[in-house]
């Protein structure tokens, strides 16, 4: 796949079609934007740059903060992405998802990184009786949970200040990483040893591991984690699922076209 550098433009580029897609990929990079920033990246005026992100919110592609003025990712965005990692991911994840749930007995989701948000793309159900359930199609804060972590730590340090620009980040449970340099130092950890882990950070109860899915030439493409009823996790059984998701993170790669 040629990187945007390597492509060439159509013959008869439609200028009004380049701004707005220039305006999606700025949301898609970004957590949030301002007008100002809309009109310097796209080089326009101020009456266009709003009248384009006008057009954007309108169709559910953006959403205005009412009070800061500033623009995020909207919804029809996020399913765009969605529907494109499930058109390309998810058709080769998911035998990998339903063995690696038989090999660890635990429940086991893929997801994908949406600015400081985690969105569970699918999942498969342990058949143990006291199991975590699917979180398929829901968001946590990334911060929260071993998926996001594990993403989030294929960002660099920069890009997590600029995700993250305050300190105090929100806090779901009394275990959440709730402080911006702890969440940098612990992403530091799992540069280092490959995996994330999650202890009852997004909900009482729930432990467990995750992994990035990097393409050495697509980038970051997802995550899977293993979940795991606190009842029943400790260190030997995180590493033990650590190993389990490196060679379905092997298999999910090797797998793609």
């Amino acid at each position: 796949m040629a990187s945007p550098d390597e492509r060439r433009p159509p013959q008869y580029p439609i200028e009004a079609v380049d701004r707005t897609l220039r305006a999606l990929t700025l949301l898609g990079e970004r957590p949030e934007v301002r007008l100002s920033e809309v009109r310097a990246h796209l080089d326009v005026g101020q009456s266009t740059a709003h009248r384009l992100m006008a057009m954007l919110v309108f169709h559910g592609f953006a959403v205005q903060d009412p009070a800061s003025r500033t623009y995020r990712a909207g919804s029809a965005l996020a399913d765009l992405g969605i529907r494109a990692l499930r058109a390309d991911l998810w058709p080769v994840a998911r035998p990998t998802l339903v063995a690696l749930a038989a090999s660890s007995g635990e429940t086991v989701h893929l997801g994908r990184l949406e600015g400081t948000t985690l969105r569970y793309l699918d999942a498969v159900e342990s058949e143990a009786m006291l199991r975590i359930g699917s979180r398929a199609g829901r968001t946590n804060p990334a911060h929260a949970t071993s998926l996001g972590k594990a993403m989030l730590a294929e960002r660099s340090d920069a890009e997590i200040l600029a995700l993250y620009p305050d300190r105090e980040l929100e806090r779901v449970t009394d275990r959440t990483t709730a402080d911006r340099d702890a969440l940098l130092a612990e992403l530091a950890a799992i540069r280092a040893r490959g995996w994330a882990r999650n202890d009852q950070g997004a909900e009482r109860g729930v432990c467990s591991v995750g992994m990035a899915v990097v393409h050495p030439v697509r980038g970051l493409l997802g995550a899977l984690s293993i979940a795991t009823p606190s009842a029943r996790s400790d260190a030997g059984t995180e590493e033990k699922h650590a190993a389990l998701l490196g060679d379905a993170v092997r298999a999910v790669l090797a797998a793609l076209p």
